[in-house]
């Protein structure tokens, strides 16, 4: 942790994982009512983290893992000349932390862009417990493979995709991603900035502004502000048919 937070009294802040929402999104399906109880336990509380706030930073040693309840964060890495470079986006239902795995430091800084909640899953009561529980083992290195697969997809997004195809499959993904947790698939808000956007896509922000407003201007997309409407899904799709999105 960067900054040391208030405590909260655990029976206030219980993240109850059998009742929670988000679970068949950060966590396995098919556990016992018993297996249940036990992964509860090993959930530490809710914690809130302020917009602007970072959860964990470059270099931190690894000790949890952390569910996004609600809200977004970037994770980013800042290279020699002090530029910082977005490496992903998280919402609601997502893992964060998996890239501590192979060398039990973060490899990356997550900062909140928006007031959100996490529930930290300290990783040693989570390892005790995956290997009582096959079914939460098995799902943690899936979550592994997926965070492969999504940074393949980042770098063939980087190298091979032409500008427009790269802001069709960014927001093909976050239309996906939206859809799988009960939101419209249409109209959503996008809490990163025009800026974060080209430094996750590899893009200028001008490129990102002006893809946008062709997009806009042939009726695929409605823009206000950070508000955003998919009028043609079935265009966006076609142009990237072929391409492999990111997934998380």
């Amino acid at each position: 942790m960067s900054a040391a937070r208030e405590i909260i009294p655990i029976h206030a802040l219980k993240a109850v994982c059998s009742t929670c929402s988000l679970q068949e999104l950060c966590l396995p399906l098919g556990l016992a009512q018993e297996e249940m109880v036990q992964l509860d336990d090993a959930i530490n509380q809710r914690m809130p983290v302020r917009r602007g706030e970072a959860l964990f930073r470059l270099g931190d040693a690894f000790r949890s893992l952390y569910a996004v309840r609600t809200g977004f964060f970037k994770t980013v890495v800042v290279s020699e000349d002090g530029r910082e470079q977005v490496t992903g986006f998280h919402m609601a239902g997502e893992l964060m932390g998996l890239d501590a795995f192979g060398t039990d430091q973060h490899g990356c800084t997550a900062i909140a862009l928006e007031d959100c909640e996490v529930c930290e899953l300290p990783y040693h009561r989570l390892e005790n417990l995956a290997l009582e529980i096959p079914a939460l083992n098995r799902h943690l290195y899936k979550l592994m493979s997926r965070e492969i697969i999504r940074d393949q997809g980042a770098m063939l997004l980087l190298g091979n995709m032409r500008a427009e195809e790269r802001l069709a499959v960014f927001l093909l993904n976050l239309s996906q991603r939206m859809a799988a947790r009960g939101f419209s698939s249409r109209q959503f808000v996008l809490r990163m900035t025009r800026e974060e956007i080209g430094s996750y896509l590899g893009m200028k922000l001008e490129t990102v502004s002006r893809t946008f407003s062709r997009f806009q201007q042939d009726g695929w997309i409605k823009v206000q502000g950070k508000q955003i409407e998919v009028l043609d899904l079935a265009a966006i799709k076609q142009l990237v048919s072929g391409c492999i999105g990111l997934q998380h």
